[in-house]
């Protein structure tokens, strides 16, 4: 299963693509989009829209990893970032790809171990998880962390539709014989 992950912000958003096959993970590429930091917000917001599209094109993931909004200390930067948040879901939900949320803590669990980790220990756990050389921007490093939390996630994640398609299939009950014959 292909993963993008997005680290959405309205000056920097981080992108990573992590591909599992079997129980290997495979890095795929990563980096930072740098939005113009004078230019206008709806601007900035429109260039984030595109440079998602072309990710999507480009990687044709199974599925996005995004971190779930969270309230920050300051009202302005959690705006600016919940706008930012908009211009992406928008551009995924546009093109049917199936998008996953996760707490950050769940994000920093996947990456190195535990929820309290920082940028720099976010970097390294998904720098020697993935056996990458060099090291990685704090933004690319945090979508990698997303692309393999959800990987992580993803066996559990089938495993709870298949449940739910079996309930369903039980509450309906079984199917009459004169059903099963197409008859009345």
């Amino acid at each position: 299963m292909r993963v993008l992950g997005i680290d959405p912000g309205s000056r920097l958003t981080g992108w990573g693509v992590v591909e599992e096959q079997g129980r290997a993970l495979r890095y795929l590429g990563s980096g930072t989009l740098v939005l113009e930091g004078r230019g206008e917000l709806a601007v900035r917001l429109a260039r984030l829209s595109e440079e998602c599209g072309r990710l999507l094109t480009a990687w044709r993931p199974a599925a996005v990893a995004l971190e779930r909004a969270f309230v920050a200390r300051n009202v302005q930067s959690a705006l600016r970032l919940g706008e930012a948040r908009g211009a992406v879901l928008a551009v995924i939900g546009a093109t049917g790809v199936a998008l996953h949320e996760y707490a950050p803590a769940a994000v920093k669990l996947a990456a190195v171990g535990h929820g309290q980790a920082d940028k720099d220990a976010i970097a390294w756990g998904v720098g020697r998880r993935l056996g990458l050389a060099e090291p990685l921007a704090t933004d690319a490093a945090d979508a990698l962390a997303l692309a393999l939390c959800h990987l992580q996630h993803a066996p559990l994640l089938a495993a709870l539709d298949a449940a739910d398609g079996r309930a369903a299939a039980v509450a309906r009950g079984p199917r009459s014989a004169s059903a099963r014959r197409g008859s009345s």
